[in-house]
């Protein structure tokens, strides 16, 4: 494994379906009383096309892994930390968070509670030594368009970020204690301009033409 080889480190990987509604009880199962001080939520899917054509069963699978698990995993070592002092949770969001996106409906409005969500639970922690961060990051070089049924949505690929900028840019985040990070400074924009823009069907027409 490239992590043991390059850095000499002990790696533990737990095989485990996290869309699944139990997941997080399995986990916490599995990993019983091992110290953990940093979490990194940065499992997630989207579901490209009309949201009463898409597959319920896919969307609520969606639901379990971009909300529910994250929501009980998080709760879980926030507690844990808490209690032992101190310790960082990582929740990956999106810029699809910061607006309504037709075509991705659902996966922006899970998107938008894990960052509402991870800074005001950072707000309630801030005198308990634990840092809650959200990193939002815009189109990705991943399989997520794939899994997504989206590669043909060009959006998605033009001027993607590759996976290990974006990891990089979470890691500084955790060291800088940043509630809130957007990677890339085009994305900085796009999601400053949607978060002060009153004119939210303008916001929906202009999301709608991008995912096109």
């Amino acid at each position: 494994m490239i992590l043991k080889k390059k850095y000499n480190i002990k790696v533990d990987i737990i095989p485990l379906d996290l869309s699944s509604i139990d997941a997080t009880k399995k986990l916490i199962s599995i990993l019983g009383d091992t110290n953990i001080n940093i979490v990194i939520n940065n499992a997630g899917i989207g579901d490209y096309g009309k949201f009463v054509e898409n597959d319920i069963d896919k969307i609520v699978s969606m639901i379990n892994l971009n909300i529910t698990t994250l929501t009980q995993i998080t709760h879980h070592f926030a507690k844990v930390m808490s209690k032992n002092g101190g310790g960082k949770i990582l929740n990956v969001a999106s810029t699809a968070s910061f607006q309504p996106v037709p075509t991705f409906a659902v996966y922006s409005a899970t998107k938008a509670y894990v960052l509402s969500f991870s800074e005001a639970i950072n707000y309630e922690l801030k005198d308990s030594g634990v840092q809650v961060c959200a990193l939002c990051p815009g189109p990705t070089a991943t399989n997520f368009d794939k899994v997504a049924n989206a590669t043909d949505v060009a959006h998605l690929s033009k001027g993607a970020m590759s996976s290990q900028d974006v990891a990089k840019a979470g890691i500084r985040q955790l060291q800088n204690n940043d509630m809130t990070y957007v990677v890339g400074f085009k994305n900085r924009l796009l999601a400053f301009a949607s978060s002060i823009n009153p004119f939210r069907k303008l916001t929906l027409t202009i999301s709608a033409n991008i995912m096109k």
